[in-house]
């Protein structure tokens, strides 16, 4: 019943009309336990990570609670001087009651998450549904700073999809997963959010968007539609009055970040018959096939790069690009020699190897802006964590056979492969990001003993993409599945990316899909935003967030400007100008600094 609704986007009334009970949990959300911070208020989401009375035996709502706070945390900047609840955005109460299920798409090996939340402040006269897709990795609260946080004060009510992804993480050494309340369970006790074929209790730890052999980015778009289909199911349930509800009676607004940016406009790209009323994607990983560069080409190309160009001269005063005191890293003179060894880099000096990748790097299409923020994704190794986990996923690889020789396993005794702490295993679907490492879990393998150790397995996956074997053609053809379609010539959609986004560089995603939008007669609007860079809750930290503006109130207002066309009948604009934003400095930011009208 749950994967019915995936083809039948456009039907006259809601799919799912009648679920079993068994199948969907429904919990109530009132007094001190609200939808929007589980009753945290602003402060206590920007505070210390929320508390189990057991530890090792967490409740279902301390477990929502903590999942809440963390996608809050690591969506939006929280800190004292980024303006969250004073300069744009708020948290207020809203009670109401959640419906979370798991779903299926026809076909997939693995099921998924759908969730509505549904405020008591529903606007039964202005029948809204906004639905959104998990940012990044994460589970199923990953858009909630986004789509929940603008959506729940507004009367609507917000269907969301974990696409596919999420800390539903399987730990072979007890032979357990996550049950749909978000606590642990024992493989054949409970329904999982992800139940890998068995093996050895030494197998280490199965991640559900790696290995779930679906390949589920070629199917976001889909998940984006079933969780609205979802979400109009359980309007029916509650209003039982007043169903059914259907696109053409309840305005569907689409919106995502990252990852859900890139799921939202593949949604749309699926909406030839008016499902949604509208879509905005914020620094969406969009994929448009012969244009623009996949993540996969260009991560792995980073991974092997960014090192040395980060030791340039140019990128000195750059935060993270160097440790205490402005001295290079110390693992980035090494990569310059050993591309220099590889004969890919001349010079004798660090200075003149890193000033060539940098102009390599140039010449591929990165800027230097782009270039300075992914400092702090070099500086986390997440290019070769991203490669690792999104080339295991492309290639329908189990937690066994991963490519090139990676594996996840925790973290023991001297940082080796061991056994899970049990405090750690049991809060990973609540503080888990998606694919490790983190919260005791490590990406172990790919590397070699030398000096620069990591080299070896960035190697390995970048051939996966300029290679021609079977298996690079494999993974090329699962990228191809992730292009996105054209959308419908008269649908609202609105892109919005930052200048500075060094993890997914405008010129090599939302560019190219805003030119070819325009080629094919469609008139998005695109604001590519001076200063502001790919992860808000960076800007946090000392040196970086003076540097930046926060995407997220720019989001805001599109949705505002959305919500006053399709409900207040202001006529939708051809395009606007983007938004004059200025670096917020060492003070806090300001509305002046944002730029916006």
């Amino acid at each position: 019943m749950l994967s019915a609704c995936a083809s039948h986007g456009t039907r006259k009334e809601s799919a799912m009309r009648e679920v079993d009970d068994s199948q969907v949990r429904v919990t109530e959300h009132r007094s001190h336990d609200d939808l929007l911070s589980a009753g945290l208020g602003l402060a206590g989401l920007a505070g210390l990570p929320t508390a189990f009375i057991d530890p090792l035996q967490p409740t279902a709502e301390e477990l929502r609670r903590r999942a809440i706070q963390t996608s809050w945390k690591g969506i939006a900047d929280l800190g004292p001087l980024g303006g969250y609840g004073s300069v744009y955005g708020g948290v207020p109460d809203v009670p109401g009651r959640e419906y979370q299920a798991f779903a299926r798409i026809p076909g997939a090996r693995s099921p998924h998450r759908v969730l509505l939340q549904l405020p008591d402040n529903f606007d039964r006269h202005k029948r809204c549904l906004v639905v959104t897709a998990s940012s990044g990795s994460r589970g199923i609260y990953g858009a909630i700073a986004l789509a929940g946080a603008w959506g729940l004060p507004h009367g609507c009510a917000v269907a969301y999809t974990d696409k596919g992804t999420g800390a539903g993480y399987f730990d072979y050494a007890d032979d357990s997963g996550v049950a749909l309340d978000g606590r642990r369970a024992k493989r054949g006790e409970a329904e999982l959010e992800f139940q890998p074929p068995p093996a050895a209790r030494t197998a280490g730890i199965a991640i559900k968007h790696v290995h779930s052999g679906d390949n589920p980015e070629g199917d976001w778009g889909r998940h984006v539609i079933q969780a609205a289909q979802f979400g109009l199911a359980m309007l029916d349930r509650a209003f039982p009055a007043e169903a059914p509800f259907t696109p053409q009676n309840t305005k569907i607004i689409a919106t995502g970040i990252s990852n859900g940016g890139g799921a939202v406009l593949q949604a749309a790209g699926l909406d030839q018959e008016h499902f949604f009323a509208g879509v905005v994607a914020l620094e969406p990983n969009v994929h448009v096939q012969d244009r623009g560069r996949a993540l996969y080409d260009y991560a792995t190309e980073a991974a092997i790069w960014l090192p040395c160009a980060l030791s340039a001269e140019d990128f000195a005063a750059v935060p993270l690009a160097r440790g205490p005191r402005g001295v290079t890293l110390p693992a980035w003179p090494i990569r310059c020699a050993s591309l220099r060894a590889q004969g890919k880099l001349g010079g004798n000096t660090v200075m003149a190897q890193a000033e060539q990748a940098r102009q390599y790097l140039r010449a591929r299409g990165w800027t230097d802006e782009a270039m300075q923020t992914a400092a702090s994704t070099t500086a986390f190794d997440l290019w070769r964590v991203i490669a690792a986990g999104y080339a295991s996923a492309y290639l329908r690889r189990g937690a066994t056979d991963m490519p090139c020789g990676f594996h996840y396993a925790a973290i023991g005794a001297g940082g080796l492969p061991g056994v899970a702490d049990p405090v750690a295993r049991a809060s990973w679907w609540a503080d888990g990001a998606g694919i490790p490492p983190g919260n005791g879990i490590g990406l172990f393998g790919g590397v070699s003993v030398s000096a620069d150790p990591t080299l070896i397995g960035s190697e390995c996956l970048r051939a996966l993409w300029t290679g021609d074997g079977h298996e690079a053609q494999a993974l090329h053809a699962s990228v191809a599945a992730t292009a996105a379609k054209l959308p419908r010539s008269d649908l609202p959609l609105w892109v919005l990316h930052g200048a500075s986004d060094g993890l997914l560089p405008t010129a090599f995603t939302s560019e190219p899909y805003v030119a070819w939008l325009r080629d094919e007669g469609r008139r998005p609007i695109y604001w590519k935003v001076p200063h502001a860079q790919h992860f808000d809750a960076f800007l946090a930290l000392p040196g970086f967030g003076e540097q930046h503006v926060p995407l997220l109130p720019y989001g805001y207002a599109a949705l505002d400007r959305l919500w006053a066309h399709l409900y207040e009948g202001a006529a939708w604009p051809d395009d606007l100008p983007t938004p004059a934003a200025r670096p917020r400095g060492n003070g806090a930011l300001t509305r002046s600094t944002l730029g916006l009208p």
